[in-house]
């Protein structure tokens, strides 16, 4: 493909913007950075497509703030959200609300460029790449009852603490049932799993 694809990263920190930008310009990609999640905006409606690296902590409008107002406005950037607080509830809003991936801070370049092309197959289709409600209900069946319970807490956005005393078990055997959940859905990030249980209704 001779076209550039186009990053646009929203983050306060300049850390970030410099080393994102330098991964991502190595990588092959155009970038603009802005500094906060106005001065995107300001811009937004006009900007070249491409994919928005939001990130969720930022003073004076956080990214869920900015989501929000791309959607009122009629911006379809796909979004993959960064946080850098492991924030579980945050990432599954965000999810919610349309983001086609998030990434924890640090992140690998590898994980980066994987969050990256899901984001720009999203804008090439302009469809949302979910699973029909049907086929991730079959595959949520192969799941067995205490781990479909642990799935839906995840769906929910609760954390492992929360999840092991509503079931009356620990937090480790939280952690046990998560994996078994990953293996058996045949997904490689937690992202991936909140689809799923999107898609067969488990936050209802």
């Amino acid at each position: 493909m001779t076209e550039r694809r186009l990053i646009h990263i929203v983050d306060d920190e300049e850390s970030i913007r410099k080393s994102a930008s330098f991964m991502l310009r190595t990588a092959g990609f155009d970038v603009k950075t802005y500094a906060s999640g106005v001065a995107f905006l300001k811009e937004a409606k006009h900007a070249d497509p491409g994919c928005v690296l939001l990130d969720i902590r930022m003073p004076d409008m956080d990214g869920l703030a900015v989501q929000a107002a791309m959607a009122e406005h009629g911006i379809a950037m796909p979004v993959v959200v960064l946080t850098g607080h492991g924030d579980i509830a945050t990432a599954v809003t965000a999810m919610k609300n349309g983001a086609a991936d998030f990434l924890e801070k640090p992140f690998e370049k590898a994980r980066l460029l994987a969050a990256i092309d899901t984001a720009f197959e999203r804008l090439d289709q302009q469809v949302d790449a979910d699973l029909s409600a049907h086929d991730a209900a079959v595959r949520i069946k192969a799941l067995t009852p205490r781990e479909q319970e642990v799935l839906r807490g995840l769906v929910l956005g609760h954390p492992n603490k929360t999840i092991a005393y509503d079931l009356g078990i620990s937090p480790r055997t939280v952690e046990v049932h998560r994996a078994n959940v990953m293996t058996k859905l045949k997904v490689r990030s937690l992202s991936e799993a909140l689809r799923l249980g999107f898609a067969a209704g488990l936050d209802a």
